[in-house]
């Protein structure tokens, strides 16, 4: 899609949507590393009711977008399905996901909003993220010859 087919809103938004999303993970906790590991070793299930609740909010809305419009507002695109096969890639990618989730105590997201309120040493987890995708990256350019009709798993 092109530039000129967005809304001039996009941009505004989606980095109003970022800083909403990242006080709700600062106010809620969520961007403290302990209640994520309190989480996991079930000892507080906060969490459980931040994620569901976002579950719910965002279930409604894809509900009433997808029912009453046909394309997006702020990108023009039309509403379809996007189903991705449950091959290798989503087991190991899940895999490395959840370890990486478990050893920092965060998870992406809430990894940024954390530096937001002075966890500075999650600089080494944020940095371990950009160093595995670019390595996933570089490894499935390796993998892939360059000639072959073969499609991102985003498309």
């Amino acid at each position: 899609m092109s530039d000129a087919e967005r809304s001039p809103w996009f941009l505004p938004i989606i980095y109003v949507g970022g800083l909403i999303f990242g006080f709700g993970l600062a106010i809620s906790g969520m961007a403290r590393p302990e209640v994520v590991l309190d989480f996991l070793q079930f000892e507080d299930f906060g969490l459980l009711f931040v994620m569901g609740g976002a579950a719910v909010v965002t279930g409604i809305m894809f509900a009433i977008a997808t029912r009453y419009l046909d394309r997006a507002p702020l990108t023009a695109r039309e509403y379809t399905r996007r189903i991705k096969k449950f091959d290798r890639n989503v087991i190991i990618g899940g895999t490395i996901f959840g370890v990486g989730w478990g050893l920092s105590g965060i998870c992406p997201g809430a990894a940024y909003a954390s530096v937001g309120i002075g966890n500075y040493p999650i600089l080494w987890a944020i940095a371990g993220m950009f160093l595995g995708a670019y390595a996933q990256g570089y490894w499935r350019n390796v993998r892939t010859p360059a000639s072959a009709d073969t499609t991102s798993a985003d498309d």
